[in-house]
């Protein structure tokens, strides 16, 4: 609607460029990840250079190609083939879905990295966005918006089974089961109603455009034919004066003055230019003006087909371009009969017109006045002046490259408008109508800009899209309440369980939570992990302050109700990949994965503060010691544990309800901590 204007090319290629260097980084980070060489981030700098350098020298369209060739093929292969590579670890559901996710983006490679636009050199030159039209009869548009919907519902499904896996619950795994076919079939519903949609927005406005078309054509054909209808009337009117017929029937001088007097004033009366008495040779035997007549205009008139139809007897009208002075012109020509009917001369007027298109350059349409090969002869947008707008037959494309200044033959087109058809033109789809002139085979053609159909396409699709979001938002919604409800319910199950005997040997009978045993399997395993992965973890170790004056004050019972009370305050800010057991009395610790030591810190001081907060029945506020550690390559998981410990000890000699965070230990920490 705005216009392809090349800062708006341009602003579209940036984008294009940063959304594929996103997933080239992908496909670079998963690729270092798997132990393969590649460049570093800096390669996207260069990358950015060259494209750039291609914008400035070549324009919007080769920058645009550069980068679908050196960026999006790149990065779209890489990914696919690092998901068939990741697949062939995998087996069952897991892997049919890498490989699906694998080809998709494979695929999409081709369409968005090599399908690229039309450009002047190879392969864009042959291998584009029109040949694919062509061959195929559908946009590539289309093609890679479907293929970045098979990759997101891969991916995506990819997600659901590790989720599932996680969660490990069959009434999950059947809900997302669900959900995934449901999701497919709401989304092409949507789909498939935005696209009738958008159709019918079109359709509408492409009736109106067709329609204010019609109109815009008919007051055109009605302009043109009021400027050559007063030409038409006054040259009967000479044709049938008898002072010509006098004059061309051999009168004497007065009849010629006569006859002259009346050429001039059908002249001046018909706005024509010049005004011609031609005998049955054509030979001008007067002429209006004849002291302003240069060279050109005293010519010999016979083989001029409007001469010709005058002298059968019939009016003669007929378009003409002067090749030598570029001159457009309306000849109409009447024929003059003696007193016994026969033929014995014609009268002819010329009118030029451009008085014609100096009164039409505000039309807002383009429009052009073509002969009959399709050269342009008359119009409002002067670069496409005497250009053809359909291929020329070979003998007029022969007779006007003898012509000095020949005209720019190069076909707009590549076929002929007939009357009314939909054509791309100058890069934008046009309603084109074209009517032929009134006693000639010269023709009207208006191109009909089509901005309102794209605007109510554009309608279409936002709402298509905003229906879309607020379907995924629900389906995500749903989703996310169905898992809330499955993890509560299993938390209750584990509270039931825990009464069980297999139960009770990794959990604590007080609190619920796990015991040390089970924190030191779920320990060993995650070192296990962090070793091969190098993803960081840390280890919370916290106890209450004071705990034994709590028990001796107000007793036992009244102690444990604060443990309870404790675990549950902390066990609901934690998150699920948390491991939280208590590892004794009335000390705690938490298995934080993927977080450094400093993040953890921030975690503990959180649960520092929610416990300082905490009003705890029969006993009042209570505060808690915090320390931890952050596993290291060299640690085992009695080095890590005493490490905690040391930075929980220190805590509480620095005042008690603090977070310290604890470093790799010294020798005199280390009896420090054996001593502790």
């Amino acid at each position: 609607m705005i216009g392809d204007t090349p800062s708006f090319a341009m602003a579209r290629t940036a984008v294009m460029t940063v959304s594929f260097m996103f997933l080239l980084e992908f496909a670079r980070q998963e690729g270092v990840r798997r132990g393969l060489k590649l460049p570093g981030r800096w390669v996207h700098v260069v990358l950015a250079l060259v494209v750039a350098v291609a914008a400035i020298e070549g324009g919007p369209i080769a920058a645009n190609v550069l980068a679908r060739y050196a960026i999006g093929l790149v990065g779209a292969l890489g990914s696919g083939l690092l998901f068939a590579w990741h697949a062939r670890a995998l087996s069952g559901e897991a892997r049919r879905l890498s490989i699906s996710a694998a080809a998709g983006f494979l695929i999409y490679g081709i369409a968005a990295g090599v399908v690229v636009p039309a450009a002047p050199f190879w392969p864009a030159s042959v291998l584009n966005h029109d040949s694919f039209v062509q061959f195929f009869d559908i946009p590539i548009q289309l093609v890679r918006g479907l293929l970045a919907c098979w990759i997101a519902y891969s991916i995506w499904a990819i997600w659901a089974a590790q989720l599932i896996e996680q969660v490990s619950s069959e009434y999950y795994t059947a809900y997302l089961r669900r959900q995934f076919v449901w999701t497919l079939v709401a989304m092409v519903t949507v789909l498939g109603c935005g696209w009738t949609l958008t159709q019918v927005l079109g359709e509408i406005y492409k009736q109106n455009v067709e329609r204010e078309a019609n109109g815009d054509i008919d007051l055109l054909a009605s302009r043109l034919a009021g400027e050559t209808a007063s030409v038409k009337g006054m040259v009967k009117a000479l044709g049938g004066s008898r002072s010509v017929r006098g004059m061309l029937g051999g009168g004497r001088a007065e009849d010629r003055e006569r006859a002259q007097a009346v050429l001039n004033l059908d002249v001046d009366a018909s706005g024509a230019e010049h005004g011609y008495i031609l005998d049955q040779a054509g030979t001008v035997i007067a002429a209006s003006n004849p002291q302003a007549s240069g060279p050109s205009e005293v010519l010999d008139f016979g083989n001029f087909s409007f001469f010709q139809t005058a002298m059968r007897g019939t009016p003669g009208y007929e378009f003409a371009v002067d090749a030598a002075t570029g001159g457009r012109d309306f000849f109409a020509s009447y024929p003059v009969r003696a007193i016994d009917g026969r033929v014995i001369g014609v009268a002819v007027l010329k009118k030029s017109l451009d008085a014609f298109e100096v009164d039409l350059r505000g039309f807002d349409r383009p429009y052009f006045l073509v002969d009959p090969d399709g050269v342009v002869a008359v119009t409002n947008r002067p670069g496409m002046l005497s250009r053809a707008l359909w291929p020329l037959p070979a003998e007029r494309r022969a007779a006007l490259a003898q012509q000095p200044g020949t005209p720019n033959v190069a076909p707009v087109l590549t076929s002929e408008i007939t009357d009314a058809t939909w054509i791309n033109i100058f890069g934008a789809r046009d309603y084109a109508r074209r009517r032929s002139v009134e006693h000639s085979q010269w023709s009207l053609v208006m191109l009909k800009p089509t901005q309102e159909i794209f605007a109510s396409r554009i309608l279409g699709i936002v709402i298509t899209l905003l229906v879309t979001i607020m379907t995924l938002i629900y389906i995500s919604g749903r989703e996310r309440s169905v898992h809330d409800q499955v993890q509560m319910a299993k938390r209750l199950k584990l509270q039931d369980l825990a009464r069980d005997l297999r139960f009770q040997a990794t959990t604590d009978p007080l609190t619920g939570l796990y015991n040390r045993l089970r924190f030191n399997q779920a320990l060993a395993a995650k070192m296990l992990r962090s070793m091969r992965s190098k993803m960081p973890f840390s280890v919370i170790i916290f106890d209450v302050d004071r705990f034994k004056q709590v028990n001796d004050t107000y007793g036992h019972q009244a102690g444990d109700r604060v443990l309870v009370r404790l675990a549950a305050i902390v066990a609901e800010r934690l998150r699920a990949s948390d491991v939280f057991a208590r590892w004794g009395g009335e000390e705690f610790v938490v298995l934080v994965p993927d977080l450094e030591g400093r993040t953890a810190c921030q975690v503990a001081e959180k649960l520092r503060v929610a416990i300082e907060q905490t009003a705890f029945d029969g006993v009042g506020a209570t505060t808690c010691s915090f320390g931890v550690a952050q596993y290291d390559e060299d640690d085992t998981a009695e080095s890590l544990i005493a490490r905690a410990d040391l930075a929980l000890y220190r805590a509480k000699l620095n005042g008690r309800n603090r977070v310290d965070l604890a470093s790799w230990p010294s020798a005199e920490e280390t009896e420090m901590a054996s001593v502790a």
